[in-house]
């Protein structure tokens, strides 16, 4: 199969299994390059553009599904949206951003294995500096890293019982899209390198993200396709750490 192809459908699968839990799929993205041995460096601002119209999708269905709420939200972006411009203005060397890249993908490996909190019996009122705190370290990383931060805001809602999984996916979508357009807006994008085969990739992973956003927002599980992003994942993980 011709490797653009496969990095098209690889794409795909991402998109889908990253919006039907209400993330854009950045952190998915990158490792899939990373595999193949393309800079993931260069094609960060494609990345974060692709994560905005993923996460978007995801999070017109789970709005429409009534899981969206404002109160629980409007923290983390607050403090989340600077700190995201400010961390994309960060360059980091190669094998350091490899290295932290690398880690930050143990998140998604968690919690499509199904070890991602549980949701609770009853919910707290959402602290306001503790959600602003969060919002200002998750936004950094995203800027720094070039991702939407999701990954890491969904585990941190659900842990703190301040919301369902449903819910956090909803916040976790605005967040993921308004914190990869302050990214982009850190980096001044430049996308005259694209050519039709960027076009093609571009469009396979919102085909997917589209599907995972409709099928995500109601009850749904796919326990097949998430172990096989468990596999790309880890391989993208160690590839990015160790070499």
């Amino acid at each position: 199969m011709n490797i653009d192809i496969f990095i098209a459908l690889s794409l795909l699968l991402v998109g889908f299994l990253y919006a039907s839990v209400g993330h854009g799929g950045a952190s998915g993205y990158l490792a899939v390059l990373s595999i193949f041995g393309i800079p993931v460096t260069v094609y960060s601002p494609f990345i974060l553009l692709l994560n905005i119209v993923v996460a978007s999708l995801s999070f017109s269905q789970y709005y429409k599904k009534g899981y969206f709420i404002w109160k629980l939200t409007w923290p983390f972006l607050l403090t989340s949206i600077p700190f995201a411009f400010l961390g994309a203005q960060i360059y980091l060397q190669k094998e350091y951003y490899n290295l932290l890249l690398g880690l930050a993908l143990w998140f998604p490996i968690v919690k499509l294995l199904g070890f991602a909190p549980i949701n609770k019996q009853s919910y707290h009122r959402v602290n306001l500096v503790y959600a602003l705190t969060f919002g200002a370290v998750i936004g950094f990383l995203s800027g720094l890293l070039n991702i939407g931060g999701g990954i890491f805001l969904s585990p941190v809602i659900i842990l703190m019982a301040w919301a369902d999984s449903k819910q956090a996916a909803t916040s976790a979508a605005l967040f993921i899209v308004l914190n990869s357009l302050a990214g982009l807006a850190g980096k001044i994008p430049n996308f005259s390198f694209l050519t039709y085969t960027h076009y093609i990739w571009f469009t396979a992973a919102i085909i997917g993200g589209a599907a995972g956003a409709v099928l995500g927002s109601h009850k749904f599980a796919i326990n097949t396709v998430r172990y096989l992003l468990v596999v790309v994942l880890s391989i993208a993980s160690f590839k990015l750490v160790f070499f």
